[in-house]
């Protein structure tokens, strides 16, 4: 297994499938490295040189945001919309969706499980 930016890359999966592993990689991203990188695309992890490993390994280190960073960055910028108090932002802090979808009938990721009808007694 090779490890890049803190993860283990499976070793049974061709390269570009394989980066997808890491938070922030995705299919169109992983070529675009590999191609900057010069490293077949078909290749399995396994059969990686370690030199193309650590190529890799660079090239994702200098040139991409992943992983902890990203998910900083994302939190970050989540922060600042609710900070600055627009609309998205305030979406956010009263946990309903925030890009404009229905809330009467659906929407029960965001706002959790259905409360039961209390019921007085009379």
């Amino acid at each position: 297994m090779a490890r890049i930016a803190g993860v283990e890359v499976p070793s049974n999966k061709r390269v570009e499938v394989g980066l997808t592993y890491i938070y922030g990689i995705g299919r169109p991203k992983s070529r675009s490295i590999l191609e900057k990188v010069k490293v077949d695309l078909n290749k399995k992890v396994k059969d990686l040189s370690p030199d193309e490993v650590t190529r890799i390994r660079k090239h994702i280190e200098a040139d991409e945001v992943v992983e902890g960073d990203l998910k900083k960055q994302i939190n970050q910028d989540i922060k600042r919309l609710m900070d600055i108090n627009c609309f998205r932002g305030r979406r956010h802090k009263m946990g309903l969706p925030v890009r404009g979808q229905r809330t009467k009938t659906n929407a029960r990721t965001r706002k959790g499980p259905r409360g039961s009808m209390i019921k007085k007694k009379k």
